[in-house]
């Protein structure tokens, strides 16, 4: 993961881009792939971890509503963090995490191992679903993390 953090610090202050994350599943170890590099503080502004409902409403300001209407790992929850973080950072780019890393947690219409990563770069937002296979914890969290990586480089490019 290393490898692929270089390029997109290097990327980034390349096109003089900042980039912040708003993680939930991941527990901050996208932050970590990001912060492990040196020189990543030229580009990376915050990484908030909202774990909790809570904190998603109280810091992330998204919609208790929302979270009420379609549960906290869904495309519209995804949505609001992205955006609402790279309003808080005032960021080029965003980026945020919401799923089920389980053991437990998962159930037939969100079962372990599904994932939202929502991707902002300038106005435009994009949200992926992804379905990771329940082979533990930190397979889902590290899939998780690899994958924010590469959906980050593609943008940057």
């Amino acid at each position: 993961m290393k490898k692929i953090s270089y390029k997109i610090i290097k990327l980034l202050e390349k096109k003089k881009l900042t980039i912040s994350f708003a993680e939930s599943c991941t527990g901050g170890m996208l932050s970590s792939a990001i912060t492990s590099i040196n020189g990543s503080s030229k580009v990376f502004n915050l990484g908030l971890i909202t774990y909790s409902n809570k904190s998603k409403i109280k810091i992330l300001k998204v919609s208790k509503k929302t979270i009420i209407k379609y549960g906290a790992v869904s495309e519209q929850v995804c949505r609001a963090m992205v955006k609402n973080v790279g309003k808080i950072a005032k960021t080029k780019m965003s980026v945020s995490v919401t799923g089920v890393a389980g053991p437990g947690g998962g159930s037939k219409e969100k079962p372990v191992g599904l994932v939202y990563i929502g991707l902002k770069k300038n106005n435009k937002i994009n949200v992926k679903k992804f379905l990771f296979k329940n082979a533990g914890r930190s397979y889902i969290q590290k899939n998780t993390v690899k994958k924010c990586l590469r959906l980050i480089l593609r943008a940057i490019k």
